[in-house]
């Protein structure tokens, strides 16, 4: 991966509907060049989807949770992104294990959520985080 690339991806994560033309035209290049790159990394699996973002008025919070230590981290973020109101699932370090981002319509359905992930066995505890406002960098 080179500049161009990286100048294409950070276009594209602002919104991955910028035509391709448009993005050829801001990074210099032709829009031929941009497709082949986009395809490229979508092939090595450094674009792994696009997505949208939406401001439905819903509720939008971090469900923070710490798993056993002797869970695999990754087997149980991978459950958590069947969940229909998840939106991402993140290992991380510090404190907690895992970190889902979730998009739920209202706060009955977050807590909903959150009892889910506390029942599950190799969940130790969980702390949550509204999300207030939310700014594309």
């Amino acid at each position: 991966m080179d500049d161009l690339d990286r100048e294409i991806l950070a276009i594209l994560r602002r919104d991955s509907r910028t035509p391709y033309t448009e993005i050829a035209e801001q990074v210099g290049t032709s829009e031929g060049t941009v497709r082949n790159r986009v395809e490229r990394l979508l092939e090595e699996g450094i674009i792994e989807r696009f997505t949208i973002a939406t401001r439905t008025g819903n509720v939008k919070a971090m469900i923070e949770i710490s798993v056993a230590v002797d869970v695999d981290t990754g087997d149980i973020a991978d459950r958590m992104t069947e969940w229909r109101e998840v939106d991402f699932v993140w290992q991380v370090s510090g404190e907690e294990d895992v970190v889902v981002v979730v998009d739920t319509t209202d706060t009955g359905t977050l807590n909903d959520l959150i009892t889910r992930a506390r029942e599950l066995d190799e969940v130790v505890s969980t702390k949550t985080r509204l999300i207030l406002a939310e700014r594309r960098g």
